[in-house]
């Protein structure tokens, strides 16, 4: 086991004696500060997940996609006191397109209230856009936000 002097006493390198260092309330900070993190990596993982996939589909070839389906979800996390709470609304434009036979996509974005996230996907129910389709996997496709 690895030992190490910090200041004027030794300590060991093993979990319990580090957690020994915390206090209870150190400690609740600390779960709260994960807590917080994991929170904001499934929130904005789908985000950066689709921000990816479109660069990668940049250069893949185009075709016209219909936006039909239109959501808003409220989205759940917990608060610091355990709490369920909503944490933002996700709007999702849902579209279809042919190559050479029908598929589907879809396109995320969080907003902060229920309103905005409404009107923004009603400026683009029934609009008519063009996504980029995998030429492997024609059933992958991406709407670049630059083409909204």
């Amino acid at each position: 086991m690895f030992e190490a002097v910090y200041g004027c006493h030794s300590a060991t390198n093993s979990l319990a004696s580090t957690m020994a260092v915390f206090s209870p309330s150190m400690m609740k900070t600390l779960g709260f500060l994960a807590l917080l993190a994991v929170s904001a990596v499934a929130r904005y993982w789908r985000f950066f997940a689709q921000w990816l996939q479109g660069e990668r589909g940049r250069d893949w070839a185009t075709v016209s996609a219909l936006i039909d389906v239109v959501t808003v979800v409220p989205q759940f996390g917990q608060s610091r006191q355990g709490v369920t709470c909503v944490i933002g609304y996700l709007a999702t434009l849902t579209y279809f397109y042919r190559n050479p036979e029908l598929q589907m996509g879809e396109y995320s974005r969080m907003f902060d209230s229920e309103e905005e996230g409404k009107a923004w996907t009603a400026s683009f129910k029934g609009r008519t856009v063009m996504v980029h389709v995998d030429p492997r996997d024609p059933s992958r496709s991406v709407l670049r936000k630059e083409e909204l």
